[in-house]
Protein backbone atom coordinates (compact mmCIF):
# COMPACT_ATOMS: atom_id res chain seq x y z
CA UNK A 1 0.00 0.00 0.00
CA UNK A 2 1.57 3.31 -1.03
CA UNK A 3 1.77 6.35 1.20
CA UNK A 4 -0.91 8.27 -0.66
CA UNK A 5 -3.49 5.49 -0.34
CA UNK A 6 -2.60 5.03 3.33
CA UNK A 7 -3.17 8.72 4.00
CA UNK A 8 -6.52 8.72 2.21
CA UNK A 9 -7.75 5.64 4.08
CA UNK A 10 -6.60 7.16 7.35
CA UNK A 11 -8.66 10.29 6.67
CA UNK A 12 -11.69 8.16 5.90
CA UNK A 13 -11.34 5.82 8.87
CA UNK A 14 -10.68 8.42 11.57
CA UNK A 15 -14.18 9.99 11.31
CA UNK A 16 -15.73 6.54 11.13
CA UNK A 17 -13.96 5.42 14.28
CA UNK A 18 -15.19 8.58 15.97
CA UNK A 19 -18.75 7.88 14.91
CA UNK A 20 -18.54 4.28 16.07
CA UNK A 21 -17.15 5.43 19.42
CA UNK A 22 -20.01 7.91 19.82
CA UNK A 23 -22.61 5.26 18.99
CA UNK A 24 -21.05 2.81 21.41
CA UNK A 25 -21.12 5.39 24.21
CA UNK A 26 -24.78 6.18 23.53
CA UNK A 27 -25.61 2.49 23.85
CA UNK A 28 -23.68 1.91 27.08
CA UNK A 29 -23.48 5.25 28.86
CA UNK A 30 -24.92 6.37 32.17
CA UNK A 31 -27.94 8.57 32.78
CA UNK A 32 -28.15 9.82 36.34
CA UNK A 33 -31.22 10.78 38.36
CA UNK A 34 -30.72 12.62 41.64
CA UNK A 35 -33.24 13.47 44.32
CA UNK A 36 -32.98 16.28 46.85
CA UNK A 37 -35.19 15.79 49.89
CA UNK A 38 -34.92 16.41 53.67
CA UNK A 39 -33.34 13.21 54.94
CA UNK A 40 -32.36 14.64 58.33
CA UNK A 41 -35.06 15.36 60.92
CA UNK A 42 -38.63 14.18 61.34
CA UNK A 43 -39.39 14.36 57.60
CA UNK A 44 -37.07 11.39 57.11
CA UNK A 45 -39.80 8.78 57.54
CA UNK A 46 -41.86 10.40 54.78
CA UNK A 47 -38.93 11.02 52.44
CA UNK A 48 -37.55 7.52 52.98
CA UNK A 49 -40.73 6.13 51.44
CA UNK A 50 -40.40 8.61 48.55
CA UNK A 51 -36.86 7.35 47.94
CA UNK A 52 -38.12 3.76 48.15
CA UNK A 53 -40.69 4.61 45.49
CA UNK A 54 -38.00 6.06 43.22
CA UNK A 55 -35.85 2.95 43.63
CA UNK A 56 -38.81 0.69 42.88
CA UNK A 57 -39.46 2.46 39.57
CA UNK A 58 -35.80 2.09 38.57
CA UNK A 59 -35.77 -1.57 39.61
CA UNK A 60 -38.83 -2.22 37.47
CA UNK A 61 -36.90 -1.34 34.30
CA UNK A 62 -33.89 -3.37 35.41
CA UNK A 63 -31.86 -0.22 35.97
CA UNK A 64 -31.59 0.42 32.23
CA UNK A 65 -33.34 2.41 29.49
CA UNK A 66 -32.49 1.65 25.85
CA UNK A 67 -29.16 0.21 26.89
CA UNK A 68 -28.27 3.16 29.12
CA UNK A 69 -27.49 2.42 32.75
CA UNK A 70 -29.62 4.41 35.21
CA UNK A 71 -27.70 5.66 38.22
CA UNK A 72 -29.50 7.18 41.19
CA UNK A 73 -28.18 9.47 43.93
CA UNK A 74 -30.15 10.24 47.09
CA UNK A 75 -29.21 13.77 48.29
CA UNK A 76 -30.16 15.33 51.63
CA UNK A 77 -31.23 19.01 51.55
CA UNK A 78 -31.62 19.25 55.34
CA UNK A 79 -29.01 20.23 57.89
CA UNK A 80 -28.59 18.99 61.49
CA UNK A 81 -28.73 22.60 62.72
CA UNK A 82 -32.21 23.18 61.26
CA UNK A 83 -33.51 19.64 61.45
CA UNK A 84 -35.31 20.48 58.23
CA UNK A 85 -34.49 21.65 54.71
CA UNK A 86 -31.76 24.27 54.57
CA UNK A 87 -31.49 26.89 51.77
CA UNK A 88 -27.69 26.65 51.70
CA UNK A 89 -27.75 22.86 51.43
CA UNK A 90 -30.44 22.89 48.74
CA UNK A 91 -28.42 25.41 46.71
CA UNK A 92 -25.34 23.21 47.05
CA UNK A 93 -27.29 20.13 45.91
CA UNK A 94 -28.69 21.95 42.88
CA UNK A 95 -25.29 23.31 41.88
CA UNK A 96 -23.67 19.90 42.28
CA UNK A 97 -26.30 18.30 40.06
CA UNK A 98 -26.06 21.11 37.48
CA UNK A 99 -22.28 20.60 37.17
CA UNK A 100 -22.49 16.81 36.78
CA UNK A 101 -23.03 16.24 33.06
CA UNK A 102 -24.38 12.73 33.63
CA UNK A 103 -27.34 14.10 35.62
CA UNK A 104 -30.36 14.44 33.33
CA UNK A 105 -33.17 14.70 35.93
CA UNK A 106 -33.61 16.10 39.44
CA UNK A 107 -36.42 14.80 41.68
CA UNK A 108 -37.38 17.35 44.32
CA UNK A 109 -37.97 19.18 46.33
CA UNK A 110 -40.18 18.18 49.25
CA UNK A 111 -40.63 21.75 50.53
CA UNK A 112 -41.85 24.56 48.27
CA UNK A 113 -39.40 27.01 49.80
CA UNK A 114 -36.55 24.73 48.76
CA UNK A 115 -37.92 24.66 45.23
CA UNK A 116 -37.55 28.44 44.99
CA UNK A 117 -33.83 27.94 45.60
CA UNK A 118 -33.28 25.04 43.21
CA UNK A 119 -35.43 25.82 40.17
CA UNK A 120 -33.47 28.81 38.78
CA UNK A 121 -30.12 27.04 39.30
CA UNK A 122 -31.31 24.00 37.38
CA UNK A 123 -33.09 26.17 34.82
CA UNK A 124 -29.83 27.84 33.82
CA UNK A 125 -28.31 24.38 33.38
CA UNK A 126 -31.21 23.11 31.26
CA UNK A 127 -31.83 20.36 33.82
CA UNK A 128 -35.39 19.11 34.31
CA UNK A 129 -36.83 19.07 37.84
CA UNK A 130 -39.87 17.02 38.81
CA UNK A 131 -41.38 17.41 42.28
CA UNK A 132 -43.38 14.81 44.19
CA UNK A 133 -44.59 17.23 46.87
CA UNK A 134 -44.29 21.00 46.14
CA UNK A 135 -47.73 22.60 46.24
CA UNK A 136 -47.10 26.39 46.37
CA UNK A 137 -48.95 27.78 43.28
CA UNK A 138 -46.50 30.61 42.50
CA UNK A 139 -43.83 28.14 41.39
CA UNK A 140 -45.75 27.57 38.16
CA UNK A 141 -48.93 29.63 37.94
CA UNK A 142 -48.92 33.29 36.87
CA UNK A 143 -51.13 35.43 39.08
CA UNK A 144 -51.24 32.85 41.90
CA UNK A 145 -48.17 34.04 43.79
CA UNK A 146 -45.99 37.13 43.92
CA UNK A 147 -45.88 39.61 41.06
CA UNK A 148 -42.71 38.22 39.47
CA UNK A 149 -43.66 34.57 39.78
CA UNK A 150 -43.12 32.16 38.13
CA UNK A 151 -40.87 33.93 35.58
CA UNK A 152 -38.27 34.68 38.28
CA UNK A 153 -37.60 30.95 38.41
CA UNK A 154 -37.03 30.75 34.64
CA UNK A 155 -33.93 32.84 33.84
CA UNK A 156 -33.48 30.95 30.56
CA UNK A 157 -37.04 31.79 29.55
CA UNK A 158 -37.88 28.08 29.31
CA UNK A 159 -39.86 25.84 31.66
CA UNK A 160 -37.80 23.12 33.33
CA UNK A 161 -39.93 22.52 36.47
CA UNK A 162 -42.83 20.06 36.70
CA UNK A 163 -44.81 18.48 39.53
CA UNK A 164 -47.09 15.48 39.87
CA UNK A 165 -49.09 16.82 42.83
CA UNK A 166 -52.01 19.31 42.73
CA UNK A 167 -51.37 22.80 44.10
CA UNK A 168 -52.51 24.76 47.15
CA UNK A 169 -54.84 27.06 45.25
CA UNK A 170 -56.92 23.90 44.86
CA UNK A 171 -56.22 22.35 48.27
CA UNK A 172 -56.83 25.52 50.28
CA UNK A 173 -60.17 26.07 48.57
CA UNK A 174 -61.31 22.51 49.14
CA UNK A 175 -60.21 22.68 52.79
CA UNK A 176 -62.41 25.72 53.37
CA UNK A 177 -65.29 24.07 51.52
CA UNK A 178 -64.90 21.04 53.77
CA UNK A 179 -64.88 23.26 56.84
CA UNK A 180 -68.19 24.73 55.68
CA UNK A 181 -69.59 21.22 55.20
CA UNK A 182 -68.46 20.36 58.75
CA UNK A 183 -70.65 23.17 60.07
CA UNK A 184 -67.86 25.61 60.89
CA UNK A 185 -68.95 29.21 61.51
CA UNK A 186 -65.82 30.72 63.10
CA UNK A 187 -62.18 29.89 62.42
CA UNK A 188 -58.85 31.01 63.85
CA UNK A 189 -56.05 30.59 61.29
CA UNK A 190 -52.40 30.00 62.19
CA UNK A 191 -49.48 29.61 59.81
CA UNK A 192 -45.74 28.95 60.05
CA UNK A 193 -44.67 32.07 58.08
CA UNK A 194 -43.10 29.88 55.41
CA UNK A 195 -43.88 29.86 51.71
CA UNK A 196 -46.04 26.76 51.77
CA UNK A 197 -47.72 27.27 55.13
CA UNK A 198 -48.60 30.94 54.86
CA UNK A 199 -49.58 30.48 51.23
CA UNK A 200 -52.15 27.77 51.85
CA UNK A 201 -53.42 29.56 54.97
CA UNK A 202 -54.08 32.65 52.87
CA UNK A 203 -55.98 30.63 50.24
CA UNK A 204 -58.03 28.99 53.01
CA UNK A 205 -58.79 32.40 54.55
CA UNK A 206 -60.05 33.92 51.31
CA UNK A 207 -62.27 30.96 50.50
CA UNK A 208 -63.60 30.73 54.06
CA UNK A 209 -64.60 34.40 54.01
CA UNK A 210 -66.30 33.96 50.64
CA UNK A 211 -68.35 31.14 52.17
CA UNK A 212 -69.45 33.29 55.10
CA UNK A 213 -67.15 31.69 57.68
CA UNK A 214 -65.95 34.33 60.14
CA UNK A 215 -62.16 34.51 60.40
CA UNK A 216 -61.49 35.67 63.98
CA UNK A 217 -57.70 35.49 63.78
CA UNK A 218 -54.87 35.11 61.26
CA UNK A 219 -51.42 34.83 62.83
CA UNK A 220 -47.96 33.51 62.11
CA UNK A 221 -46.16 31.43 64.73
CA UNK A 222 -42.55 30.82 65.67
CA UNK A 223 -42.15 27.24 64.46
CA UNK A 224 -39.26 26.67 66.90
CA UNK A 225 -41.20 27.74 70.00
CA UNK A 226 -41.38 25.31 72.91
CA UNK A 227 -45.14 25.80 73.27
CA UNK A 228 -48.09 27.94 72.16
CA UNK A 229 -50.01 28.33 75.41
CA UNK A 230 -50.43 32.09 75.16
CA UNK A 231 -51.76 31.71 71.60
CA UNK A 232 -54.22 29.06 72.80
CA UNK A 233 -55.46 31.44 75.52
CA UNK A 234 -56.18 34.03 72.84
CA UNK A 235 -57.89 31.45 70.64
CA UNK A 236 -60.14 30.20 73.46
CA UNK A 237 -61.26 33.75 74.24
CA UNK A 238 -62.48 34.15 70.64
CA UNK A 239 -64.31 30.78 70.77
CA UNK A 240 -63.82 29.52 67.17
CA UNK A 241 -65.27 26.22 65.98
CA UNK A 242 -62.05 25.40 64.14
CA UNK A 243 -58.33 26.15 64.27
CA UNK A 244 -56.68 25.87 60.87
CA UNK A 245 -52.90 25.58 60.72
CA UNK A 246 -51.03 26.25 57.50
CA UNK A 247 -47.79 24.39 58.03
CA UNK A 248 -46.07 21.04 58.37
CA UNK A 249 -45.14 18.49 60.97
CA UNK A 250 -41.68 20.02 60.99
CA UNK A 251 -43.07 23.50 61.74
CA UNK A 252 -44.66 22.26 64.97
CA UNK A 253 -48.17 21.21 63.95
CA UNK A 254 -48.04 18.48 66.59
CA UNK A 255 -47.14 20.86 69.42
CA UNK A 256 -50.02 23.14 68.46
CA UNK A 257 -52.39 20.17 68.75
CA UNK A 258 -50.99 19.30 72.18
CA UNK A 259 -51.38 22.84 73.47
CA UNK A 260 -54.88 23.26 72.05
CA UNK A 261 -56.11 20.16 73.87
CA UNK A 262 -54.20 20.75 77.12
CA UNK A 263 -55.45 24.33 77.07
CA UNK A 264 -59.06 23.17 76.92
CA UNK A 265 -59.92 23.93 73.29
CA UNK A 266 -62.78 21.61 72.33
CA UNK A 267 -63.20 22.61 68.69
CA UNK A 268 -61.86 21.04 65.52
CA UNK A 269 -58.31 21.23 64.19
CA UNK A 270 -57.51 21.16 60.46
CA UNK A 271 -54.12 20.87 58.75
CA UNK A 272 -52.92 20.45 55.14
CA UNK A 273 -50.93 17.71 53.43
CA UNK A 274 -47.65 18.81 55.03
CA UNK A 275 -48.93 16.98 58.12
CA UNK A 276 -50.18 13.87 56.35
CA UNK A 277 -47.52 11.58 57.82
CA UNK A 278 -47.24 9.30 60.82
CA UNK A 279 -44.69 11.70 62.33
CA UNK A 280 -47.51 14.22 62.84
CA UNK A 281 -49.55 11.75 64.90
CA UNK A 282 -46.46 10.76 66.86
CA UNK A 283 -45.57 14.40 67.57
CA UNK A 284 -49.09 15.41 68.62
CA UNK A 285 -50.04 12.27 70.50
CA UNK A 286 -52.95 10.28 69.11
CA UNK A 287 -55.21 11.25 71.99
CA UNK A 288 -54.94 14.93 71.04
CA UNK A 289 -56.06 14.23 67.47
CA UNK A 290 -58.59 11.40 67.53
CA UNK A 291 -61.86 12.09 65.72
CA UNK A 292 -61.48 15.86 65.96
CA UNK A 293 -58.63 16.54 63.54
CA UNK A 294 -58.97 16.85 59.77
CA UNK A 295 -56.25 16.59 57.15
CA UNK A 296 -56.42 17.53 53.47
CA UNK A 297 -54.26 15.91 50.81
CA UNK A 298 -53.69 16.48 47.09
CA UNK A 299 -54.62 13.04 45.86
CA UNK A 300 -55.76 9.83 47.50
CA UNK A 301 -54.17 8.02 50.45
CA UNK A 302 -52.34 4.79 49.54
CA UNK A 303 -55.14 2.48 50.66
CA UNK A 304 -57.61 4.21 48.31
CA UNK A 305 -55.47 4.00 45.17
CA UNK A 306 -56.77 1.70 42.45
CA UNK A 307 -55.31 0.10 39.33
CA UNK A 308 -51.60 0.78 38.99
CA UNK A 309 -51.67 2.66 42.29
CA UNK A 310 -52.98 -0.38 44.16
CA UNK A 311 -50.36 -2.53 42.44
CA UNK A 312 -47.65 -0.14 43.60
CA UNK A 313 -48.85 -0.23 47.21
CA UNK A 314 -48.97 -4.03 47.19
CA UNK A 315 -45.48 -4.26 45.70
CA UNK A 316 -44.20 -1.72 48.22
CA UNK A 317 -45.54 -3.71 51.17
CA UNK A 318 -44.00 -6.89 49.78
CA UNK A 319 -40.62 -5.27 49.21
CA UNK A 320 -40.34 -3.20 52.38
CA UNK A 321 -42.68 -5.04 54.81
CA UNK A 322 -44.34 -1.72 55.65
CA UNK A 323 -47.10 0.55 54.41
CA UNK A 324 -46.02 3.46 52.21
CA UNK A 325 -46.44 6.99 53.53
CA UNK A 326 -48.70 9.28 51.50
CA UNK A 327 -45.99 10.67 49.19
CA UNK A 328 -44.30 7.35 48.37
CA UNK A 329 -46.53 6.96 45.32
CA UNK A 330 -45.57 10.45 44.16
CA UNK A 331 -41.86 9.62 44.32
CA UNK A 332 -42.58 6.49 42.30
CA UNK A 333 -44.63 8.54 39.84
CA UNK A 334 -41.84 11.10 39.38
CA UNK A 335 -39.33 8.38 38.59
CA UNK A 336 -41.67 6.62 36.15
CA UNK A 337 -42.36 9.87 34.30
CA UNK A 338 -38.63 10.48 33.97
CA UNK A 339 -37.82 6.92 32.90
CA UNK A 340 -40.52 6.89 30.25
CA UNK A 341 -39.35 10.29 29.03
CA UNK A 342 -35.80 8.91 28.75
CA UNK A 343 -37.12 6.09 26.57
CA UNK A 344 -38.98 8.53 24.29
CA UNK A 345 -36.25 11.18 24.19
CA UNK A 346 -34.82 11.95 20.76
CA UNK A 347 -31.44 12.49 22.39
CA UNK A 348 -30.31 10.91 25.65
CA UNK A 349 -29.22 14.14 27.25
CA UNK A 350 -30.71 16.93 29.35
CA UNK A 351 -32.36 18.67 26.41
CA UNK A 352 -33.90 15.48 25.09
CA UNK A 353 -35.23 14.34 28.45
CA UNK A 354 -36.61 17.81 29.25
CA UNK A 355 -38.41 17.97 25.92
CA UNK A 356 -39.90 14.50 26.40
CA UNK A 357 -41.13 15.26 29.93
CA UNK A 358 -42.77 18.50 28.78
CA UNK A 359 -44.65 16.45 26.16
CA UNK A 360 -46.07 14.01 28.75
CA UNK A 361 -49.75 13.49 27.98
CA UNK A 362 -52.28 10.90 29.16
CA UNK A 363 -49.77 9.31 31.48
CA UNK A 364 -51.02 6.01 32.88
CA UNK A 365 -49.86 6.51 36.41
CA UNK A 366 -50.51 5.48 39.98
CA UNK A 367 -52.69 8.59 40.27
CA UNK A 368 -54.93 7.56 37.35
CA UNK A 369 -54.45 9.14 33.90
CA UNK A 370 -53.08 12.69 33.76
CA UNK A 371 -51.02 15.13 31.68
CA UNK A 372 -48.62 18.03 32.27
CA UNK A 373 -50.11 21.38 31.25
CA UNK A 374 -48.25 24.32 29.73
CA UNK A 375 -47.13 25.50 33.18
CA UNK A 376 -45.71 22.14 34.20
CA UNK A 377 -48.62 21.25 36.49
CA UNK A 378 -50.48 17.95 36.59
CA UNK A 379 -54.00 17.89 35.20
CA UNK A 380 -55.05 15.80 38.21
CA UNK A 381 -57.21 17.74 40.67
CA UNK A 382 -58.25 14.95 43.05
CA UNK A 383 -58.27 16.03 46.71
CA UNK A 384 -59.12 13.95 49.73
CA UNK A 385 -59.91 14.46 53.39
CA UNK A 386 -58.82 12.29 56.29
CA UNK A 387 -59.21 12.23 60.05
CA UNK A 388 -57.30 10.45 62.82
CA UNK A 389 -58.95 7.51 64.54
CA UNK A 390 -57.31 5.01 66.86
CA UNK A 391 -53.94 6.62 66.32
CA UNK A 392 -54.10 6.12 62.55
CA UNK A 393 -55.17 8.18 59.58
CA UNK A 394 -58.62 7.30 58.33
CA UNK A 395 -60.01 8.29 54.92
CA UNK A 396 -63.21 10.38 55.10
CA UNK A 397 -64.07 11.50 51.58
CA UNK A 398 -62.97 12.80 48.21
CA UNK A 399 -63.24 16.56 48.55
CA UNK A 400 -65.37 18.37 46.04
CA UNK A 401 -67.70 15.42 45.43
Amino acid sequence: MNATRTAILTLILIPCVGLLGSHSASAQGTLKIVSSLPRTGSANAQTSTIVNGIKMAIDEVGGKVDGWTIAYQDMDDASPQRGNWDPAVEAQNANTAAKDEEVVAYIGTFNSGAAKVAIPILNRAGLVMVSPANTYPGLTKPGKGEANEPMVYRPSGKINYFRVVPTDDLQGVQAANWAKDLGIHKVFILHDRELYGEGIADVFKKQAESLGIEVVGFEGIDSKAANYRSTVTKIKALNPDLVYFGGTTQSNAGQIAKDLRSGGFKGKYMVPDGCFEQAFIDAAGAGNLNDNTFITFGGLPPEKLTGRGAQFCSAYRTKYSADPEAYAAYGYECARVILQAMARAKTKDRAGVLEAIAATKDFDGVLARWSFDANGDTSSTVMSGQTVHGGKFEFVKILGD
